[in-house]
């Protein structure tokens, strides 16, 4: 009797969104002062707002920025600096 194959493990996991359904610390539009802490694998900044991801198109490591939010998603949101 085999064991290997596919079994299922793993599906639907992962789905661990704390800010799927509760409101979003950013609103669309507005500003927000921020430091980009990190880069993403596309080369946008990555700063945080009350711990919500937001990644900054053009934001390098060590900025302090005033950013505006061009995008809200379910787990990130999308800005670009002013």
């Amino acid at each position: 009797m085999s064991y290997g194959g596919r079994n299922g493990y793993g599906k639907g996991e992962g789905h661990r969104g704390t800010f799927g359904s509760s409101p979003k610390p950013v609103e669309m539009g507005k500003e927000y002062e921020v430091e980009i802490t990190e880069i993403s694998n596309r080369g946008d900044g990555i700063a945080r707002v009350q711990g919500f991801v937001i990644f900054v198109a053009g934001g390098k490591v060590g900025q302090n920025v005033k950013i505006r939010i061009t995008s809200i998603g379910e787990r990130f949101a999308k800005a670009e600096v002013v």
